[in-house]
């Protein structure tokens, strides 16, 4: 950010008073500037034991297979963003049954919330940011072309759980792989 979005003057980066954190302000104003983390809304969506996938026809990781999911609008539920996400993606109404997984992604300032969710009635096919859409079984998910880690692991700890039918919220932290 280089200027203000309420009398459009450069702002500096300094802990303003009363905080303890730096932030964007303006010196002409003295609005502050908060930037804070994105939501992402997903679910993991089933239809008669196999998981809908949807692989992007958009950057990042274009071509590559993820869960239905995005950015959280303003004015909606988490959960109404992982609907919406999923019909946009892969045009298919779900029902959500439970929140599943938050990770925390403090690299990207993201945090994602993942839910169960199940097709209401088996229909799905590309959305615009969709290449392509389909329906997999645990042994045959592509695993070394999933797009994002976070994924990875929402994937991984489904398929440990869904043997005992038990499916525990949890939290994670995904970090950068060091190269």
């Amino acid at each position: 950010m280089k200027f203000c979005s309420q009398c459009a003057s450069p702002v500096a980066i300094r802990i303003p008073d009363g905080d303890t954190m730096e932030r964007h302000v303006c010196d002409a104003c003295g609005e502050i500037h908060y930037q804070n983390p994105k939501i992402v809304a997903g679910c993991i969506p089933e239809w008669n034991g196999r998981i809908l996938l949807c692989r992007r026809a958009i950057e990042p990781r274009h071509g590559l297979w993820t869960i239905p999911a995005g950015f959280m609008e303003n004015s909606e539920t988490i959960e109404q963003a992982a609907m919406r996400e999923t019909y946009e993606e892969a045009c298919a109404r779900v029902e959500i049954s439970g929140l599943y997984a938050i990770f925390n992604i403090p690299h990207v300032s993201q945090v994602y919330m993942i839910f169960r969710a199940e097709l209401l009635d088996g229909g799905f096919a590309p959305g615009i940011e969709s290449l392509e859409t389909a329906l997999f079984a645990e042994e045959d998910i592509p695993w070394s072309d999933i797009a994002f880690p976070v994924v990875v692991q929402a994937l991984q700890r489904f398929f440990a759980d869904r043997p005992g039918d038990h499916f525990p919220p949890f939290v994670d932290t995904i970090v950068p792989v060091k190269r």
